[in-house]
């Protein structure tokens, strides 16, 4: 404060010398030179001394921008170590630059023995591949995405693993969030003592959903085995209609092989299911990927309208059918990609989980099997 007030009187001072010089142009030739003098000698304490003194009050008066920036970044780093969830944060090509609480609890390694290491280490061998293709492509810009791997641990167990990219500010590349969902919880946690039968309460809502996706996993293996073996349109109509209606609002199946065809559409109505059987799946990109990439696509609320192409009219397809998640899973046979499933949920309804996404892809690998002619 001292220093502030010193420099607003040598400045203050400074304004008034230079008043008193203006008032002495009026002087003779003989006196100007010492006038001319005076002048140069104010402009050097400028330059040699108020404004140094400037810029140093002037740096001195940035640490609170800074230290607010500070704060900020104290509570995201709270936040991210706080967070319930295994979370990570890696490059494009999944070296670990970040590794909150719960994914070192999760995955047994500590942050600092992980940071600088790539997250596909941590993986199995079968899916190291996929998850670094995936972050790559998360990382050049082209969308989220969610895969099922394997710890090297706990290779029974799976996890769900979805992928976004974020930028942090004043880096000029995207660092890509890896949130990771296990499927089998328990198996990765140290076995905690039973209570007494009599004091636990059952989760009737976990319990309901289950029993729900049990259902429709029993329904699903029935319409299959009475499907006739190898024929695929028969396949994907019947496992297009147990999935359509309770399960989803809508039911698109396309044939990937070269050229594309749409096989079945199950809609809200007729004329909707008519529509979108005139679509040409060449012209969706979530059916393009999902057959480039071999890879399920989990996506509620999805940002980009033409993830599904257009209709006939040219209005995106997710805009006019309401869709607030989606489900495309590949149909795979033969090791390559035979055809794909997707599936749209719309308006109010909930968005598809994760669990439901990994039924859905338990239930595309066995339609695949019921498609496959037998040899």
């Amino acid at each position: 404060m001292e220093k502030t007030d010193g420099f607003g009187d040598e400045l203050a001072d400074f304004v008034r010398r230079v008043a008193e010089l203006k008032a002495a142009r009026s002087v003779t030739g003989e006196d100007l030179p010492t006038v001319l003098d005076a002048a140069i000698f104010e402009l050097d304490h400028v330059a040699d001394q108020l404004w140094p003194w400037y810029e140093r009050l002037s740096s001195a008066g940035s640490p609170r921008t800074v230290s607010a920036d500070r704060q900020e970044q104290h509570l995201l780093r709270a936040v991210f170590q706080g967070f319930p969830l295994p979370v990570a944060l890696v490059d494009r090509g999944t070296v670990v630059r970040r590794l909150n609480l719960a994914a070192t609890a999760f995955t047994g390694v500590r942050s600092g023995h992980a940071t600088g290491r790539p997250l596909s280490g941590l993986l199995a061998h079968a899916d190291r591949a996929a998850f670094r293709s995936q972050a790559a492509a998360v990382a050049r810009g082209e969308g989220g995405r969610s895969l099922t791997v394997h710890l090297q641990q706990h290779p029974s167990a799976p996890v769900q693993a979805t992928l976004t990219a974020v930028r942090p500010s004043g880096e000029p590349h995207p660092t890509v969030l890896v949130v990771m969902q296990p499927g089998a919880l328990g198996a990765l946690e140290p076995p905690a003592r039973p209570a007494p039968q009599a004091n636990r309460v059952p989760d009737l809502a976990e319990t309901t959903r289950h029993a729900t996706l049990m259902d429709l996993l029993d329904e699903m293996t029935t319409a299959l085995l009475t499907a006739p073996r190898g024929d695929r349109e028969s396949v994907l109509r019947r496992a297009a209609q147990v999935l359509h209606g309770d399960f989803a609002d809508w039911v698109i199946a396309d044939a990937t092989a070269s050229p594309m065809t749409r096989t079945a559409v199950l809609a809200p109505s007729p004329e909707e299911a008519t529509a979108l059987a005139a679509q040409d799946p060449a012209t969706c990109p979530l059916v393009t990927e999902t057959t480039r990439t071999g890879s399920p696509s989990l996506r509620v609320r999805p940002e980009d309208p033409d993830v599904f192409g257009r209709d006939p009219q040219g209005a995106p397809v997710l805009v006019q059918a309401n869709v607030t998640s989606l489900l495309c899973v590949p149909l795979t046979a033969g090791g390559s990609v035979q055809g794909t499933l997707t599936l749209f949920r719309c308006g109010a309804r909930p968005p598809f989980s994760m669990a439901e996404a990994k039924a859905l892809d338990t239930m595309s690998r066995h339609m695949s099997l019921a498609a496959t002619e037998v040899p």
